[in-house]
């Protein structure tokens, strides 16, 4: 059993990983501020990292790390967007996007001055996503990949002319306080792991749910950790 204590400013987490309930600062970060964050395993407190970290790679997957090393670290490669991107009837839907690679576009001139940009008028950095196989999750291509719409393989397109089809997930906040994705193309899938082995290296596939419903199981649930929480002494964690 693990324990947690918060201080009153902060608000941080100390050990770990832990149950914590869905108004977690994280999850609220993660899912309404846009905020970067890390994806912490429910089971073995590794996080999720892309397999390659360079900016021109769209071919690699995802894996799942336990220790933090400088390199992953600079390269902001353990941080991830949650995006919102929509609504699925009434449930929103969310890209998975990495900090690593992103690319700060040029602010565009004439006629197209206010295009790609956010709400506070600077230009959107574009971001490689999670993508899902279309065929997943077979065991021929239950893989994901990480890497912008256009620059996938076809394989990892929307079968209905939008790439971003296999792109959006469901994201459902567990009873414990973690977060479940779904991918819409796959919806009795989430994101789990290959031969469902938590350890380290381990390749993020898709897995078959086998709960029946949005919660998923402690295996395939991660915790959002913000950046500010780098510093704290994660005992369990990164070992």
């Amino acid at each position: 059993m693990y324990t947690q204590e918060r201080t009153a400013m902060s608000n941080l987490v100390v050990g770990g990983p832990v149950a914590v309930n869905s108004y977690d600062n994280a999850i609220v970060a993660a899912l309404l501020e846009n905020r970067p964050v890390m994806l912490v395993h429910a089971f073995n407190g590794g996080y999720l990292r892309p397999a390659d970290l360079k900016e021109e790679s769209h071919d690699k997957g995802v894996q799942l790390a336990t220790a933090l090393d400088p390199d992953t670290k600079e390269a902001q490669g353990h941080l991830w967007y949650v995006t919102p991107a929509g609504l699925f009837g009434q449930r929103p839907l969310y890209f998975i996007e990495s900090a690593a690679g992103q690319v700060s576009p040029e602010p565009a001139g004439g006629d197209e001055a206010d295009a790609g940009r956010g709400d506070d008028g600077a230009p959107k950095p574009q971001r490689r996503r999670i993508t899902v196989h279309q065929e997943a999750p077979k065991s021929t291509a239950d893989t994901v990949q990480v890497g912008l719409p256009d620059k996938v393989g076809d394989k990892w397109r929307g079968k209905n002319g939008a790439p971003e089809d296999t792109q959006l997930w469901v994201v459902t906040v567990t009873p414990w306080g973690g977060i479940t994705f779904v991918p819409i193309t796959h919806p009795d899938a989430i994101l789990g792991f290959k031969d469902h082995a938590v350890t380290a290296d381990s390749e993020v596939r898709l897995t078959y749910n086998w709960g029946g419903d949005f919660t998923g199981t402690v295996i395939n649930t991660f915790y959002p950790r913000l950046p500010s929480e780098w510093s704290v002494p994660y005992h369990h964690v990164f070992t």
